[in-house]
């Protein structure tokens, strides 16, 4: 059995190929705007609705192989497709029950003269699905694309089987004591499992034929809205093999091997071995566990980003001794047959995995274990460097920590949610532009937020999302967002698709404002702003929240900032009118913020009119939205970071004090900011957390923003027309004396290399084609234009 695409489940494999990120260049499909023939097939006797994993096959004849054969596939929640026992894709990718994505597969390079089998593992997680997973019912579809392959579209012809191998672990959560929201663990019997059924040689006769539950349709045509297809947005996911973990501990009934005894390895009858595996970096992976015999024996494999110590704290990532694991974990029970692999059907995130193993009467050899990672396949073009300790790694975390919260959608943390949401996918998606200049995640994310707009005209805060979250702070980062997408790729008509949602969200705003101070305070919904540690004024009743009693300028401002946007954006667009009107909005509020929250004595804005609250968010805003003259900037940033008595803004919000930096010409200061995510590093973080310890997660892509700034930021690389028509280098390479960077552009990538000499600082500057620019520094200005070029300047 052979694979083009590793995509790991509870079955033999005998060889795996590297990872591939799919087709790219396929025919186009007739069925983007056209109503199927295909049906949705189900089990006759399954339940639409619970859990249940479930094979389909459709076995067929060739004479002569075609130069093309492609389908178009999907399932409810998800598949995994073999042709020929070589799996080569999986899906849907996440969406909604109106934006219901199907794969299209060209099978023609996987064909072979005689009989072929397509073949499909179906699984609802039912109830316990992840809160990213929207659902109707358990079903396949498949459709070929030319009406000559028609016979092989989903139907009765179809055969099918539900796999009893397959439970649910009790649900999740408790063993943490937190909110975790990606799906359920499993337990798999092996004896029950059709070893073999996507290889055109099983014997299928004993299964069923498979009965249609509905007619497929395209997005739009039908007179009922359930699985409206569309045809998916970005690429296939990438799954490269993992190298094999270190084992830093075992334990045989009791006992501590020293050394910690090491792959493959025997574990005697009537044994309890504890193994602990240390991948040495944070992970998404599907878990490849190979075993031989051990007929009745259990095996567990629990996962963790880190281990805890007697006092429940994690500590130093990299230590263990005195520490335990405690995550979430799935169960194999082998049938004692020879080399059987136990995987999942949806990937784990892990650095520690503990693998515990009872036996009854016959002994278990465990071959080997390693990981299949599975990201979306971003390929990095940028890189900073600069002669600073520890650099290369930050930025090697940073970027670790970016690729693991992306897949199907952006990821606020891989272990925990797997959840997009608009305040962290908006810097991620920064992250990924500049890094790589693959967009289309950007742009899918935008569109799924667009798509989840309540009546009211707020975005949902994540999505896709079955519980409906509302963070009404978030649906102004959206618009931001959209923003940032139009100043950095050149895709207009894309952009002018959003403005009615942009509309909608501010409406809502406007709604909001108090008349008798113009501030905005208290509103339906989570007000989130920062994990910091704000006082509790009684005017809320959730986490992250800043006081809102009497008003806030937090929100208050952060509503100015997203008007910023919105007026650069209708006039762009020509709708006057708009601009206008939040031109007029903006300065009520800014001059309502003035008003109430201004205080003189220490030159800050409070949180709330009462001043009883300050903090770094407040002011970071009265920068970003030119709330106070520019010439006061500088001292109000001195006033942020000195003065510690503010509430201060965790690992996330620092991203926005970094963009106050810049606006107020202090970028050369950004270098010294990094202590926190040096700090990380120092405690063995192999990826950068939600906030300081103690931390929830690890993996948190909010808090790689150095990937970031410093291109945007140190490097000053910066749009300075829409679609990044123009380039603004704007260097702030404070106490660094080099530094070599290069950034993504649509056009191709932006280098910038910084050498500061005695008598000058120098800068080679290669733009790409048909890019002109301006290098900003010591506030004088030089053109650029494409290609390579060399400025030296005399420092003042």
């Amino acid at each position: 059995m052979r694979y083009k695409f590793i995509l790991p489940s509870l079955f033999l494999v005998p060889a795996i190929l590297p990872g591939q990120t799919g087709q790219e260049s396929l025919p186009a499909t007739r069925l983007a705007d056209q109503s199927w023939t295909a049906n949705w097939i189900g089990h006759p006797e399954g339940s639409p609705y619970d859990f249940g994993v479930y094979h389909f096959r459709r076995d067929f004849d060739l004479t002569t192989l075609p130069d093309h054969l492609v389908i178009n596939v999907s399932a409810d929640n998800r598949y995994q497709l073999y042709i020929n026992g070589e799996r080569i894709s999986e899906g849907p990718a996440k969406g909604d029950l109106l934006h219901y994505h199907y794969e299209t597969i060209d099978i023609a390079p996987y064909l072979q003269a005689g009989i072929n089998c397509l073949a499909a593992v179906v699984w609802n997680f039912g109830i316990r699905r992840p809160v990213a997973q929207m659902s109707h019912r358990t079903a396949f579809l498949l459709q070929a694309n030319e009406p000559e392959f028609d016979y092989l579209n989903s139907g009765p012809a179809w055969k099918t089987i539900q796999d009893n191998a397959y439970s649910l672990l009790p649900a999740e959560g408790g063993n943490l004591r937190t909110y975790l929201v990606t799906g359920p663990r499993i337990h798999l019997q092996a004896g029950l499992c059709p070893w073999g059924w996507e290889s055109p040689e099983f014997n299928d006769e004993s299964w069923t034929a498979a009965r249609n539950v509905g007619q497929a349709h395209a997005s739009g045509h039908t007179t009922e809205f359930n699985w409206e297809l569309v045809p998916r947005a970005i690429p296939q996911m990438e799954l490269i093999k993992e190298d094999a973990p270190v084992v830093r501990r075992t334990d045989i009934n009791g006992n501590k091997e020293q050394p910690p005894a090491k792959f493959p390895m025997h574990i005697p009858p009537h044994t309890k071995c504890t193994i602990l595996l240390d991948q040495q970096h944070l992970t998404n992976a599907y878990p490849h566990l190979y075993v031989s015999g051990g007929m009745n024996s259990k095996i567990r494999l629990e996962y963790a980003e880190s281990l805890f110590d007697a006092n429940g704290q994690k500590g130093n990532r990299d230590e263990i001794e005195g520490k335990i694991i405690k995550g979430y974990f799935d169960e194999f029970s082998p049938d004692g047959e020879a080399d059987r692999l136990f995987s999942t059907l949806w990937f784990r995130t892990w650095r520690y995995i503990e693998v515990t193993v009872e036996t009854q009467d016959d002994p278990v050899e465990i071959n080997t274990f390693f990981g299949m990672r599975r990201t979306y396949p971003f390929k990095s073009v940028a890189h900073f460097t600069a002669p600073v300790e520890n650099l290369d790694n930050l930025w090697e975390v940073g970027w670790r920590t970016a690729r693991l919260c992306a897949g199907e959608t952006y990821y606020d943390c891989p272990y925990y949610e797997q959840l997009q949401y608009v305040g962290d996918t908006r810097i991620q998606a920064l992250i990924s532009l500049y890094v790589t200049g693959d967009d289309r995640l950007m742009r899918n994310a935008i569109q799924q937020f667009a798509d989840s707009r309540y009546s009211d005209g707020l975005t949902k805060s994540r999505y896709p999302d079955l519980a409906g979250q509302v963070i009404p702070t978030y649906s102004l980062f959206w618009i931001n967002m959209v923003h940032d997408y139009w100043m950095l790729r050149p895709d207009s008509a894309f952009v002018s698709q959003q403005l009615t949602t942009v509309r909608t969200i501010l409406e809502w705003y406007d709604q909001q404002v108090d008349s008798n101070t113009g501030l905005i305070g208290a509103t339906n919904y989570w007000n989130f702003v920062d994990w910091s540690d704000w006082p509790d004024d009684g005017g809320h009743q959730f986490g992250g929240v800043p006081p809102l009693k009497g008003g806030s300028s937090i929100l208050t401002l952060q509503w100015v900032y997203a008007l910023q946007d919105a007026v650069e954006l209708m006039e762009a667009f020509g709708s006057r009118g708009d601009k206008i009107w939040y031109q007029k909005q903006m300065e009520r509020a800014k001059r309502a913020v003035r008003m109430y929250c201004w205080d003189p004595d220490r030159k800050l804005f409070s949180d709330t009119p009462d001043k009883t609250s300050y903090s770094q968010h407040a002011n970071i805003w009265a920068i970003l939205t030119h709330l106070i003259p520019e010439a006061e900037e500088p001292a109000m940033i001195d006033r942020i970071v000195q003065d510690k008595s503010l509430i201060q803004a965790t690992f996330y919000f620092r991203f926005y004090l970094m963009q106050a930096l810049h606006q107020a010409g202090l970028g050369d200061r950004y270098m010294d900011e990094l202590k926190p995510w040096f700090d990380m590093l120092d405690i063995g973080l192999t990826t950068f957390a939600e906030k300081p310890d103690p931390t929830r997660s690890d993996c948190h892509a909010w808090s790689a923003s150095p990937n970031y700034d410093l291109l945007a930021t140190v490097a000053g690389i910066r749009p300075a027309a829409p679609g990044f028509r123009s380039v603004s280098i704007r260097p702030a390479p404070g106490r660094l004396d080099q530094f070599d960077a290069v950034a993504a552009h649509p056009r191709g990538t932006i280098h910038v290399r910084y050498n500061r000499k005695s008598q000058e600082n120098e800068f080679e500057i290669t733009l790409p084609d048909m890019t002109p620019g301006q290098l900003i520094y010591q506030n004088k200005m030089y053109d650029l234009h494409p290609g390579k070029q060399i400025i030296s300047v005399k420092p003042e």
